[in-house]
């Protein structure tokens, strides 16, 4: 399929009013004050309860702002809860562009949502980022009750750089629980468009040369993400790469979202394939003739995945820790 022309109109905007990362501009920090430049976005979805705090960072590292969006007046209701990371390649965009977003998951899925602001790239590389996303997810299943959150109805979410800390910050609850150290019950990870992968290797990918220009996200962008980011670290380190990871086992239940039209969109399958084929319970959405950032554009097709998305999120934290319904 090629993109539609409602889709091909949102491409072309993005791609115009998006930084030239790598390009002419090679500097973070300038590429977040163009995209500051953009007005403010309307409240499209209204919640009873938004509210912004910061909670303690890793090991001493700064607070980590967070927003807390509540979608019951009911301050006695306990809800599910997802921990969201916001997408833009490790080292761009912030919680406020996904407001939105995110007052529809908390909606749709009648889940509190916490938004976590991490520490960017290349300020800060792999793991402070990373760190600060775990610790958030860690505090969250720690003061359940003064959030009025289930901590055994727990789940992280993410898109692109943000889905690949969902993937990891899962892998390292496991992790550390079966070292013997108290970490979260992470029962669902919500991969939207998620980046698993910061090895290079076409080989395996071929959405990464097919879809390397003209679908917004471009080879390019990738390459600059990943080297802000990275800064000489392992790339195959499944903290890294999670598709690395030599076992899959154990994992929580993965809601997983592709875009034919997205360079990542391999991977994205792979990881689909990776943890269903050790066991874990995986719902695939792969969506054709969609594009990477699609799902909270406004386009038919976003709104239509949106909402079985969400379904299957909500259906997914119906279960209990162990993840029988």
């Amino acid at each position: 399929m090629t993109l539609d022309p409602q889709a091909r109109a949102i491409v072309d905007m993005l791609t115009v009013i998006f930084p030239d990362l790598g390009g002419t501009v090679t500097d973070a920090v300038r590429a977040r004050e163009i995209l500051a430049l953009a007005p403010d976005l309307p409240v499209l979805v209204p919640l009873p309860s938004v509210v912004d705090r910061t909670i303690p960072g890793p090991d001493g590292a700064p607070e980590i702002p967070i927003r807390i969006y509540r979608p019951t007046a009911d301050q006695d209701a306990v809800t599910p809860v997802v921990v969201f990371f916001h997408g833009g390649g490790f080292s761009i965009c912030d919680i406020a562009v996904y407001d939105n977003f995110c007052r529809d998951i908390a909606r749709s899925t009648d889940a509190t949502v916490v938004s976590v602001e991490f520490r960017l790239a290349p300020e800060t590389p792999y793991p402070g980022g990373l760190e600060d996303a775990y610790a958030a997810t860690a505090w969250v299943a720690e003061h359940a009750a003064d959030l009025r959150v289930d901590p055994a109805r727990l789940a992280v979410a993410g898109d692109s750089g943000g889905g690949n800390f969902a993937a990891v910050v899962s892998l390292m609850a496991r992790d550390r629980a079966a070292l013997g150290y108290q970490s979260p019950k992470i029962v669902v990870q919500l991969l939207v468009y998620p980046s698993v992968d910061l090895v290079d290797d076409g080989a395996d990918y071929p959405s990464r040369e097919e879809n390397a220009t003209g679908f917004f996200l471009t080879a390019k962008h990738m390459a600059w993400f990943h080297e802000q980011y990275v800064q000489g670290a392992d790339v195959s380190d499944p903290y890294l790469s999670p598709i690395k990871a030599p076992d899959h086992s154990g994992l929580p239940h993965a809601v997983i979202v592709t875009a034919e039209h997205d360079p990542l969109r391999d991977e994205g399958d792979a990881y689909a394939g990776k943890l269903a084929a050790a066991g874990v319970a995986v719902d695939h959405f792969p969506v054709e003739g969609m594009f990477h950032g699609f799902l909270n554009m406004p386009h038919p097709t976003a709104a239509k995945t949106r909402a079985a998305v969400f379904a299957a999120v909500r259906a997914a934290l119906g279960s209990d820790a162990s993840g029988a319904t």
